[in-house]
């Protein structure tokens, strides 16, 4: 049962109809459905932490990134949870909104009220010299190590499901492959059009390509449970999108030449 209903057996909500199963009453829905909300919860999480991985290995404006993650940041805190709602609406999906918000408040807000006031008590205590020169070369591996921990635990969590239903795997990866390819691609191409410089496109384009994947994989948890169909989704999404936005850093650092670059407009 998704986090905050409480339905009588037999009782259809969304798609599914509540049934007793293994001692516990669930709401049990078409697979095809519980896949299609991870897509969902997946693709409107932009993203507002990894793409500053992805923008300093291709050598970008980290400022812009930065601007455009407190952006996104902004933009989850106040829609996240809406057009969460509607879409999953749209598919005749459940929406329990309290673990739509709740997650929003954990995943989204609590870190983005953390990070401004430790910022600026580190400031204040240390200075911002020593804030970007010393406690940001800290942080940044220790961004790298947890990512690499948190794919760790999440492979190793659904490592059984994906390799026992390969076919499957496929076929959620194909559509998320092709929305982040195509994503970037429509992004980089405004930036050329727009005629940015290298150092602004970079991250301009990866920004849109990228999602937040922590927050669908726990609003997925939270909502269909961790064995669901759609916190699987949420994964495979991870397993496409860390390859692949490798692999378009890597494009990105091989097209410089198709932009200017920073230091010949200055």
């Amino acid at each position: 049962m998704p986090f905050g209903l409480d339905l009588p057996l037999g009782a259809e909500h969304g798609g599914g109809r509540v049934v007793f199963y293994d001692g516990a009453k669930i709401l049990r829905i078409p697979l095809w459905r519980s896949y299609f909300a991870g897509c969902i919860l997946l693709g409107i999480a932009p993203c507002t932490a990894m793409v500053l991985v992805w923008g300093n290995l291709a050598r970008a404006n980290d400022g812009l990134t930065l601007v455009m993650v407190a952006i996104n940041s902004l933009a989850m805190l106040l829609l996240y949870g809406v057009l969460g709602g509607f879409l999953l609406g749209v598919g005749r999906l459940p929406v329990p909104w309290q673990a739509l918000l709740l997650s929003i408040g954990i995943y989204v807000a609590l870190p983005l009220v953390t990070g401004y006031f430790s910022r600026q008590w580190i400031i204040a205590l240390k200075g911002e010299r020593w804030f970007e020169e010393k406690f940001l070369r800290i942080l940044t591996p220790i961004t790298i190590i947890a990512l690499l921990i948190t794919l760790v635990l999440l492979f190793s969590l659904k490592g059984e499901v994906m390799l026992n239903s390969p076919l499957t795997i496929v076929w959620i990866a194909i559509p998320l492959f092709i929305q982040t390819v195509v994503i970037f691609g429509l992004g980089y191409a405004a930036a050329k059009t727009l005629k940015l410089n290298y150092e602004d496109a970079a991250p301009v384009a990866m920004i849109g390509a990228s999602n937040h994947f922590e927050v669908a994989i726990a609003t997925s948890t939270m909502l269909f449970g961790l064995s669901s169909g759609a916190a699987l989704a949420t994964v495979v999404g991870v397993l496409i999108e860390v390859p692949v936005m490798l692999i378009l850093v890597k494009f990105c650092l091989r097209t410089q030449g198709w932009f200017s670059l920073k230091h010949q407009n200055s």
